[in-house]
């Protein structure tokens, strides 16, 4: 089984730190030196208000090369770009020249920037301007119904020193440019890396994506098989937040900064430091401040315990980030910041099972262990950013099962990677959806944290199909029998490991990307569904899935399936679209892969346009749910 939360809680230490430091470090050397896979997670781009193309963050400075073959750009967060292609963007040292304006007899718009020479003129303030006769008339290249095609003001414009009819033009919303004098606009911010995260309000979830706070204090979604960019989200979380800070600020005449509650508890904390905390829904109040501290920048609370909450402090005074906790509703807060470098500490989530603390800070994003269910002495944090921009972390988040972690890195966007306490300790989970479901035989496992060199079921093997570091799989055999799963996993650590799962006869799982895309495909052309390319009513559908049992005939575990003559699924298999059966026209194993299955079914002749809810049935067992986008 896997350690118990005792165990973790008595080993949480410096040594733990340390040991899982060596677990790094040894990836590292077995990887090429990247200590942790970090990923950006999905597209860097902002579906904004913005009417041509995809848009980013803030870009203040943009300029073209002396030889007019790259262009330059300075984001708000202070990072510069260039690119060659004017579609790929890299680092650069290119430094913004100084600001020249032309001369022009006449403005179009007060205070408005004038690049150019000779006759032909631009201008830039609420929209993009030309003139060909030397300011004395102006042409509105952006404007349409008294807005902006680009989204908003103009911060800076560009025009390439070799053709005056290649212009660039940046605001905040990130750059544009047209190669014909103005009359049409191409967004160059699919590629640039400058989404403007600043918190993470929700990890993914079954259809529901990751929502991110922006830094207008806006939120984005980056819906399940989305693949575009993100779009705007409303008050999803916030909202929330805002009515109960409202409600804590009412009731204590704080300056509400931060707000959470699960159940009767809640928790807030202020402009100046102090940390508010009720066990009674707000009956009643205790306050806590630690010295010289400043502004609560973020709170982190776990539902299924919420005596033990955390907060991370921007410092009012030079000094350290500062990270506090309570493992008492709110009675006692003490300081776990030991080592964490100056600068504020800007986010904080934890992993209670293993005493794991993660902070984002000012300087990166930093990793500690210790007890977090009783009062213990502060540990030494290390650093954990090794392969990412030197950046500031904004903010830091686990999702539900603890398995993978999420960082907003300033400037950069979104990243993340296996949690790195799952290298400490490891869990088997599905391989569709990372879920705890019951295995079934036949189907696909993770080995979340551990590189898997041989794993057997009692006196039967157990095929290892792939195996990395951080990640491994495994496929059930066929002929597993009983209530529970006893699996020894040979992993390098002395006598290996042991994990008992439940085993059902059928526990059906639809497989979900990294990015939260289903795996579903149209039948016809074969082609990966999601909210770009949507399925057709009347049309037919192929699930990928796992956990659906035996196959007649039987088929040898640890082998792809065939390419003709597919064993058949032996139970009764049914799939649902928004709660209604459609036809299953076949259920089977999917040809040349191990531990997948296809099943293929018929959509409706008449279907509502948008996102439904996709899931299958096998002997009374459910999967999990997932968006499936249709049109009409």
């Amino acid at each position: 089984m896997c350690p118990s939360a005792t165990i973790w809680a008595k080993a949480a230490s410096r040594a733990g730190v340390l040991t899982l430091l060596a677990a790094l470090n040894l990836a590292a050397q077995e990887t090429g030196g990247t200590r942790l896979d970090w990923r950006q997670f999905g597209n860097v781009s902002l579906a904004g208000p913005a009417t041509v193309g995809l848009a980013s963050g803030p870009v203040s400075r943009v300029w073209y090369s002396s030889a007019g073959d790259r262009l330059a750009l300075l984001t708000a967060a202070g990072e510069r770009w260039e690119t060659e292609d004017f579609e790929s963007w890299k680092p650069s040292q290119a430094v913004p020249p100084e600001r020249r304006e032309a001369e022009a007899s006449a403005l179009p718009e007060p205070s408005a920037l004038v690049r150019g020479a000779g006759a032909r003129l631009y201008a830039a303030g609420s929209f993009a301007w030309s003139s060909d006769d030397e300011g004395r008339t102006w042409r509105n290249l952006t404007g349409h119904a008294r807005f902006s095609i680009l989204g908003g003001a103009i911060a800076d414009l560009a025009v390439s020193p070799t053709n005056p009819d290649d212009i660039a033009v940046a605001n905040e919303h990130g750059v544009w440019r047209s190669l014909d004098g103005g009359l049409s606009w191409d967004s160059l911010n699919a590629l640039l890396p400058n989404l403007p995260a600043r918190r993470l309000l929700r990890a993914p979830q079954p259809r529901q994506g990751l929502v991110l706070g922006l830094a207008d204090g806006e939120e984005a979604v980056w819906a399940p098989g989305e693949r575009t960019g993100w779009r705007p989200a409303g008050e999803l979380v916030t909202g929330a937040e805002r009515t109960l800070a409202a409600s804590i600020a009412a009731r204590t005449g704080a300056v509400v900064t931060r707000a959470l509650r699960a159940g009767a508890y809640l928790y807030a904390g202020t402009g100046d430091g102090r940390l508010l905390a009720s066990s009674d829904e707000g009956a009643t109040w205790r306050e806590f401040r630690m010295a010289a501290d400043g502004r609560v920048e973020s709170l982190f609370l776990d539902p299924r315990e919420p005596q033990i909450a955390l907060a991370a402090l921007a410092p009012a005074l030079a000094g350290g980030a500062r990270i506090v906790r309570t493992t008492n509703g709110g009675l006692f807060w003490d300081d776990v910041s030991a080592n964490l470098p100056p600068g504020a500490a800007h986010g904080v989530t934890a992993d209670l099972a293993t005493g794991t603390l993660y902070a984002a800070t000012e300087a990166g994003l930093f990793l500690t262990m210790t007890n977090l269910r009783n009062a213990a002495p502060a540990t030494r944090w290390e650093r954990i950013d090794a392969g990412l921009p030197r950046a500031a972390v904004q903010d830091v988040m686990l999702d539900s099962e603890g398995n993978q972690i999420y960082i907003a890195l300033k400037g950069y966007g979104l990243y993340r990677t296996l949690a790195p306490h799952r290298l400490l300790d490891p869990r088997v989970v599905n391989a569709a959806d990372f879920s705890t479901r019951a295995a079934a035989p036949g189907s696909l496992l993770s080995v979340l944290g551990r590189r898997v060199a041989s794993a057997r079921m009692g006196d039967s093997e157990v095929p290892v199909l792939a195996a990395s570091e951080s990640e491994s799989q495994i496929q059930v055999p066929f002929e597993a029998a009983g209530a529970t799963l006893s699996l020894s996993l040979a992993d390098g650590t002395p006598g290996g490991r042991s994990f008992a799962l439940p085993l059902r006869p059928l526990s059906p799982a639809i497989f979900i990307g990294r990015d939260g895309s289903p795996m579903v495909l149209d039948a016809e052309r074969g082609l990966l569904l999601d909210a770009q390319t949507q399925a057709a009513a009347g049309g037919r559908i192929q699930i990928l899935c796992t956990g659906l049992g035996r196959v007649t005939p039987d088929w040898p575990t640890g082998l792809a399936a065939p390419v003709e003559n597919l064993p058949n699924v032996a139970a009764e298999v049914k799939v649902y679209l928004d709660r209604m059966p459609l036809t299953v026209t076949r259920a089977t194993l999917a040809a040349g892969y191990i531990g997948f299955y296809l099943v293929e079914a018929e959509l409706p002749a008449v279907v509502d346009a948008g996102p439904a809810e996709l899931y299958l049935e096998a002997g009374g067992s459910e999967s999990n749910r997932v968006s499936l986008y249709l049109q009409p």
